[in-house]
């Protein structure tokens, strides 16, 4: 378990329960958050940032030695438990068991960030239907099941918990707003997320879950320097959003007062028209 003056990776399942940090003012103090896709990227530095804010961390990805390593980075730099659930979200039940863990582990859950995905460029004659189905079974489907496993502990950290709110924000894209040629089941899937969160909030505001979705355009991540790189349409890398900068959208998202509700962040490099 990464805590402590000495810490070290924690991976569920294989340690003993840990009581989320105490309350110590921070704004998420004493809460825990569940981030998906965290072993890189925008994941990793939403995990640090909101670590910063107080929270203990359920770490969900595929790569398990990345999420120990953050494990303990959490641990040195930020003082709060943090675990590692190695998980395919293209798997429904992976995805699911993830938060059965997360909760066995913190015994609560007060955030849950949808970050994970999954993304192939192509023309649709030119495309390899797997890579359709990849990009449902992560973008889509894994946030359905991960909103579905989580939403009655969110109900219950609103209900009972000292911020007398909770939070479901999925990491979307501009390409959900505004589809490109060469893109269209990435930009499909995020169009999906964007109604499902909406359709999500309506049902459950009143019930004190904040629903939020944040939409970056060009970000520096192993995925956009990859397959997704053509996406940025000739906008200098050097432009392009950082990480921590879509980590900090996410992070004012949660840490508002019980009263306010950011429900929609779209941020891009200063530089993209699109």
């Amino acid at each position: 378990m990464a805590t402590g003056s000495n810490p070290t990776p924690a991976t569920a399942d294989r340690t003993p329960h840990t009581e989320p940090a105490a309350t110590d003012g921070r704004p998420l103090a004493g809460g825990v958050a569940l981030v998906t896709g965290a072993s890189s990227g925008i994941g990793a530095a939403t995990a640090l940032a909101l670590a910063g804010e107080g929270c203990s961390l359920a770490l969900v990805a595929r790569r398990a030695d990345r999420l120990d390593e953050l494990a303990r980075t959490i641990g040195e730099q930020r003082g709060t438990p943090a675990v590692a659930l190695p998980a395919d979200l293209g798997d429904g039940a992976q995805a699911r068991r993830a938060v059965q863990r997360a909760v066995a582990h913190f015994g609560r859950l007060d955030v849950l960030v949808n970050n994970a995905g999954y993304g192939a460029r192509g023309a649709v004659e030119d495309s390899d239907p797997e890579d359709w189905d990849r990009m449902i079974d992560v973008n889509l489907k894994g946030v359905l099941h991960l909103s579905h496993a989580a939403l009655p502990h969110l109900l219950r950290a609103a209900d009972s918990g000292p911020r007398g709110v909770a939070d479901l924000v999925t990491v979307s894209s501009v390409a959900g707003r505004v589809p490109r040629r060469d893109n269209s089941v990435y930009s499909a899937t995020k169009h999906a997320v964007c109604s499902f969160s909406e359709a999500l909030r309506q049902e459950v505001t009143g019930r004190g879950v904040r629903v939020g979705l944040v939409e970056p355009g060009m970000t520096t991540t192993e995925m956009t320097l990859g397959s997704q790189a053509a996406s940025a349409h000739g906008l200098p890398r050097d432009s392009w959003l950082h990480a921590e900068d879509v980590a900090r959208a996410i992070t004012f998202m949660v840490t508002q007062p019980a009263r306010v509700a950011v429900n929609e962040i779209m941020v891009r490099p200063t530089a993209q028209e699109h």
